[in-house]
């Protein structure tokens, strides 16, 4: 095959990102395409098997009677108001309402316990939560503790005395609703980071947030929209890569999306692939790894139309791309971003050559350098944090967050002059790739060695016994700490020390000598995120505690 002609330096020279001073993301997403009746915004399915399919025009009708419902019960610009749902209709539905009356929304997972929704509610103060059945009976565990909570809104069959039913609602309010006019500075939402340091904190989101996402979302998806394009991601819309990486950016492009009710299951996202002709997604490296193991050769079962992946949150791992790129017919595209900066660094097959293991070059219209404690860049080559400056071709970024809600400490921890800090390590080489490295919490110091997991957990993966991997550094009173790999093996292998020493073998033949596991366990599951994440956190926990 000819070489991929790199149009890297084209593309980013001159970019620009004209923000218009007045902008409103539900405008945006769903009213300037809500005139043609015939173009389809989302497809719906339901684990039970339950289906349904909206136009533009329909979401936009039941937006506008959810914000003059909303706005009877006392809601107004600027008030939070708490979307406790899963991916449904409803849930996009109270996104357009909320963002079109200026008030901020507050997505929270319908994974969130008790004492997890308690804190970001009351934190953030939300006078409104809109739930379903599955989130309701946590909501009325903690109802009284929260002091600025006056109305609970149900979808889907959520009862309670007290509970405004969501259609009795809507089918009393007015399918006219003339836009708040917003600035694109005003803010639209909260998202509560996950919160790996100290409690998770609020990123209070402007509405200018999703141009600043849009440059990373075409790129990553082999120049978006092309004609017969259809997504589907399994992320939760309660979280920015839901939201910003799928559902949003899709909509601004008048490009319709999937969704999907129900746990994430291998077989089942092949099936949702072939049913509904998926042309693009995002999918966490957790998932695909999930989907490899379970179909090797899916395309001998299903018939798959893919053209583009998009894959974050953790290393995807040269294996799986090998993999997609031999069983899927995809090159994936990785990229990296977090819920305050999201979507600014990533590959476009498209465009530029991607280097597999390497998270990708700064999308146009970011400029991200690797830098050191004090804010200056690091030579090419060495580790240090990975950061994203506030101006980009003379112009501010629009992907930036507008601060930490009520923690002004935390917001100006989150800089260093212009730089803005994502906690994570990396490398870039002299082609301006980057290389993750992991969390700046997960660094392993060893023997004077800066150690990152990523690159040793991809390489673990690539062993044919080991179905999952996680690294961390345990603390050695010689060495500082020692790398140790806690190990998840294929269906039908059994740990052995035999086994144990292959694996070291393999890696050491292909990592640095100081980079192979000194030490492995075996268990059945890594800890996960909600997010698909691995924790490695809990892992040292773990370690510590043992002493």
């Amino acid at each position: 095959m000819p070489a991929m002609p790199d149009r890297y330096d084209e593309l980013t020279r001159d970019f620009r990102w004209n923000v218009p001073q007045r902008y409103n993301i539900a405008q945006a997403c769903c009213g300037q395409w809500a005139q043609d009746r015939t173009r389809f915004a989302l497809y719906w399915e339901d684990e039970s098997g339950a289906t349904a399919a909206y136009s533009f025009w329909d979401i936009q009708q039941q937006a506008n009677r959810l914000s003059n419902a909303l706005a009877a019960l006392g809601v107004r610009r600027g008030d939070r108001v708490a979307l406790l749902l899963p991916q449904r209709p409803e849930s996009a539905i109270a996104y357009m309402a909320v963002f079109q009356m200026g008030a901020v929304a507050l997505p929270l997972s319908h994974l969130f316990g008790p004492d997890a929704l308690e804190y970001r509610m009351e934190h953030a103060g939300a006078s409104v939560a809109i739930v379903e059945p599955t989130t309701l009976a946590n909501l009325w565990q903690i109802r009284g503790k929260l002091s600025g909570l006056r109305h609970v809104i149900g979808v889907g069959g959520a009862r309670e005395a007290g509970v405004h039913a969501w259609e009795a609602l809507l089918a009393k309010a007015s399918s006219a609703f003339t836009l708040v006019d917003t600035a694109a500075d005003d803010p639209a939402l909260i998202i509560y980071t996950s919160g790996t340091t100290g409690a998770p904190k609020g990123a209070y989101e402007a509405h200018r947030l999703l141009i600043g996402n849009l440059s990373g979302f075409v790129h990553s998806h082999d120049l978006f929209p092309q004609p017969g394009d259809m997504f589907w991601s399994p992320a939760d819309w309660a979280w920015a890569g839901g939201l910003f990486d799928a559902l949003l950016p899709s909509w601004a492009f008048g490009i319709p999306i999937l969704g999907y009710r129900g746990k994430f299951d291998a077989e089942k996202a092949y099936y949702l692939l072939e049913k509904y002709g998926v042309r693009n997604s995002f999918l966490f490296p957790t998932a695909l790894k999930l989907m490899m193991k379970a179909l090797p050769e899916p395309r001998r079962k299903y018939n798959l139309n893919l053209r583009s992946i998009m894959s974050a949150g953790e290393s995807v791992g040269v294996t799986v791309i090998d993999w997609a790129r031999e069983q899927l017919g995809v090159t994936i595209n990785e990229m990296f971003g977090q819920t305050e900066i999201n979507y600014v660094v990533g590959n476009c097959q498209a465009a530029w050559p991607v280097k597999p293991g390497s998270i990708g070059r700064p999308y146009p219209g970011h400029r991200v350098e690797v830098i050191d404690e004090q804010g200056n860049e690091r030579p090419r080559g060495e580790l240090g944090e990975i950061a994203v400056h506030r101006r980009c071709n003379g112009e501010a970024d629009p992907v930036f967050f507008l601060e930490y809600w009520n923690n002004p400490q935390a917001t100006a921890d989150k800089f260093i002059g212009d730089w803005g800090l994502t906690g994570d390590q990396g490398k870039m080489d002299e082609d301006g790739y980057l290389w993750y490295q992991g969390r700046s919490d997960d660094v392993i110091k060893s023997a004077g060695y800066r150690i990152g997991p990523a690159e040793i957990e991809s390489c673990l993966v690539r062993h044919p016994a080991v179905a999952n991997a996680a690294v961390i550094g345990k603390p050695d009173a010689t060495r500082g700490a020692v790398v140790k790999a806690f190990i998840v093996l294929q269906p039908g292998q059994k740990p052995s020390k035999a086994l144990e020493e292959d694996i070291q073998k393999h890696v050491r033949g292909r990592l640095a000598p100081y980079e192979y596991p000194k030490e492995i366990e075996f268990i059945d599951a890594l800890p996960m995120t909600t997010t698909g994440k691995v924790q490695r956190k809990e892992l040292r926990k773990r370690e510590e505690a043992r002493g």
